[in-house]
């Protein structure tokens, strides 16, 4: 019963923690769009008139960021909450199939609209990726009680929710850095002192750099902003709870061909499409020889029409379709890849890692700078999450010069 207690008031220090920590970040945002659209000079005589008017703004706009930011985490968490009860009470009990899956479409319908609630683009991207993608899909398993289903009968409804909405780690994954607490406190610092450095000069001195120099910095940020969030999510979740979330890359700079690469770059997401789109595409057309290359391609497809959706949610810019497009090449590519790996097996011939990794890793990056990076640079995304970022640096900065000042 203590434990309880004391996780329940954990917990409620840490929501409230964050929740002031938006806060202070939104109203650091305001003070300088504030500053930005205020031109006018202010006499010397009513500098004291303008002060007390600058404190009643501040005032009047901690109150309503307040509010609407407190509004939209208990709309988020309670929308979360009861539509996944909903599924543990009442679709759990129908058959698997069509009316288990027809009970579910309300719940994917809020799930997608969910991340729109959210106020900025960084957490916009983090409520698409852990509710619309990855939630959904497992939802989508639970249909259909494809395997590995979120749903157990002996699960208790905390348990379902928390696997359903997590991507919690599988018993048979060897990828882990728990065993060595020194090696991952090592590799997250590291990540985050060269994230900052190349974040820095990008954000103040994009004009000055080559686009071509942009899009290579963007492609080696994007890899780390991925790793840090997952090792920071993972280190609270093993904290509070003794769980461990999937992880989130396995060195995908070193992948010595396409299929190689996309089975080490964002593993949530490939584990998600490899359980539900690859798997029950190749099982459907088992028959035949081209059923792996079916799957893959589906795989591929329903990857280029999620990350569609997921700019379209950060940007509310019309599709372009360019991030399908890149998916869908890179799916022909890799089966292209499976069928010469597969007549050239008894050659025994295969390009050495020296040259095969700078190959793969040159074709993921040129396609990258001609449809993956052009819709969301045209968005303004990538200056959005900068502009967060360095709002956010400097609220930790004002924080730690209070604390230490005192």
């Amino acid at each position: 019963m203590f434990l309880k207690y004391t996780t329940l008031v954990t917990y409620y220090v840490i929501i409230r923690e964050v929740f002031f920590f938006f806060v202070d970040v939104y109203l650091l945002f305001n003070n300088l769009l504030f500053e930005s659209t205020s031109n006018k000079k202010i006499p010397k005589h009513d500098h004291l008139l303008h002060l007390n008017t600058i404190l009643l703004l501040q005032k009047k706009t901690h109150t309503d960021a307040m509010g609407a930011i407190f509004k939209n985490i208990i709309v988020y968490i309670s929308t979360l909450t009861a539509s996944l009860s909903y599924c543990y009470f009442f679709s759990s009990k129908l058959p698997k199939g069509t009316y288990r899956f027809i009970s579910l479409i309300p719940i994917f319908y809020l799930f997608t609209i969910l991340p729109l609630r959210c106020s900025y683009t960084f957490t916009t991207a983090v409520a698409f990726s852990f509710t619309t993608w990855l939630t959904n899909f497992k939802l989508l398993r639970f249909a259909f009680d494809l395997d590995p289903s979120p749903f157990h009968r002996s699960d208790s409804l905390l348990r379902f929710i928390t696997v359903a909405s997590l991507p919690i780690k599988s018993k048979n994954s060897d990828l882990s850095d728990s065993r060595s607490p020194e090696r991952f406190l090592f590799k997250l610092g590291f990540r985050i002192v060269i994230f900052a450095v190349l974040a820095s000069p990008v954000q103040n001195y994009r004009d000055r750099f080559h686009p071509k120099i942009v899009l290579v910095i963007y492609c080696v940020l994007l890899f780390l902003i991925i790793d840090i969030v997952a090792a920071v999510a993972n280190s609270l979740m093993m904290l509070f709870t003794g769980l461990e979330l999937e992880p989130s890359s396995n060195q995908p700079y070193l992948a010595t061909s396409l299929q190689n690469f996309w089975g080490r770059w964002n593993l949530l997401v490939t584990n998600t499409l490899r359980h539900t789109v690859y798997k029950p595409v190749r099982l459907t057309f088992s028959g035949h020889n081209w059923a792996p290359h079916a799957g893959v391609i589906a795989s591929f497809f329903v990857s280029g029409l999620m990350h569609e959706l997921f700019v379209y949610e950060l940007s509310r810019a019309k599709p372009t379709w360019e991030m399908t497009s890149f998916f869908v090449i890179h799916g022909i590519c890799v089966v292209v890849e499976m069928v010469v790996k597969r007549h050239v097996a008894d050659r025994r011939w295969r390009l050495p890692p020296v040259v095969s990794t700078p190959l793969t890793v040159a074709f993921v990056a040129v396609t990258g700078f001609w449809l993956f990076f052009p819709p969301l640079i045209r968005s303004r995304i990538d200056v959005k999450v900068l502009n967060e970022y360095e709002a956010a640096v400097e609220f930790i900065k004002n924080k730690l010069f209070l604390i230490y000042s005192f």
